[in-house]
């Protein structure tokens, strides 16, 4: 696993990919049998989301706070609000006829 942006963030860093991994790896294979309709999808999804804060919901925000906290003292934040104002994100497109007929 890679280095986060300064030292003092790698323990966290580590941390949480080790939780989130562990968390998505749990999700990743019931996720195939509970496609079978929409509302099954949707009661999967809540309660990993769920599980997810559970487990590594702390450990997502200390790491991120950190993140965030370096950015602003290496003066990134005025950079990345410039970015985002001149390549702001957009909506993607609406899915085609095709992709939905394969939900």
């Amino acid at each position: 696993m890679s280095q986060s942006l300064v030292e003092e963030c790698t323990p966290l860093k580590r941390k949480y990919d080790a939780c989130f991994n562990a968390w998505f790896e749990g999700y990743l294979e019931p996720a195939v049998s509970a496609a079978a309709n929409a509302e099954q999808r949707t009661k999967f999804a809540q309660q990993k989301a769920a599980e997810f804060e559970s487990s590594c919901g702390k450990i997502w925000t200390e790491y991120r706070a950190c993140v965030q906290k370096a950015v602003k003292d290496k003066g990134l934040d005025a950079m990345l609000d410039q970015a985002r104002t001149e390549n702001p994100l957009k909506e993607p497109p609406p899915p085609s006829p095709a992709d939905a007929s394969r939900s």
